[in-house]
């Protein structure tokens, strides 16, 4: 299956369906922030090399305070993935506080955002998608039933916390690792925990749609 360039070379999963592409962790590349802040590891965008790009999912290590690169025209989703938590101040004033994993903030990436640590340094999950798309991102919480998501044009699913299985109906089943992307097209996917103990609480899964 050819590779997808991304500033280096982010490989799919050759042994995935090829209606149902994932993108493991370790493939990420590593791109300084806009404003030189600190470092994002991207998972993918569309298009693969350039500026402007369509939508992008990231990985971001904020390590200090500080001000969020300014992304006018486009809609921004953050969950927390790790750490004890930050704050983020707008420009209009208002205020989003994430603290668990999961927790997460839709905003406009031309409103001035101010992000505050609360006790050290965080990891999010970034999603940024052009306002000439349609983009709808959320939390999914799974428990051990099986849970059906399905892409009018586009899908994106990133486990927070544990190991999911999916399927996309060709073929083997797929584990989708914590920190993985999955992506499919005009389909359903069919995710559970495969984790069996029933008493564990639910866990947060992100999902985003995606279309013209």
């Amino acid at each position: 299956m050819p590779c997808v360039k991304n500033s280096g070379c982010l490989l799919y999963d050759s042994r995935v369906p090829t209606a149902l592409k994932v993108i493991r962790q370790s493939s990420f590349a590593a791109t300084p922030w806009k404003n030189g802040g600190g470092i994002t590891y991207e998972a993918m965008r569309v298009p693969a090399a350039g500026d402007p790009f369509l939508w992008r999912v990231s990985v971001a290590h904020i390590d200090a305070s500080g001000p969020f690169s300014d992304f006018a025209g486009y809609s921004r989703s953050m969950v927390l993935l790790r750490g004890l938590g930050l704050t983020l101040t707008f420009g209009n004033g208002a205020q989003r506080v994430l603290q668990k994993i999961g927790d997460s903030a839709l905003f406009d990436g031309a409103m001035p955002t101010q992000c505050d640590l609360l006790q050290g340094p965080c990891v999010d999950l970034n999603f940024m998608a052009s306002k000439s798309l349609r983009a709808d991102a959320r939390i999914v919480r799974l428990d051990q039933s099986l849970t059906a998501l399905t892409a009018p044009e586009s899908a994106l699913i990133f486990s927070l916390e544990a190991p999911l299985l999916l399927d996309g109906g060709a073929g083997e089943p797929v584990r989708l690792e914590p920190w993985d992307l999955a992506v499919f097209s005009q389909d359903t996917v069919r995710l559970r925990r495969i984790e069996a103990d029933p008493l564990s609480a639910p866990s947060a899964v992100f999902f985003a749609t995606i279309s013209h």
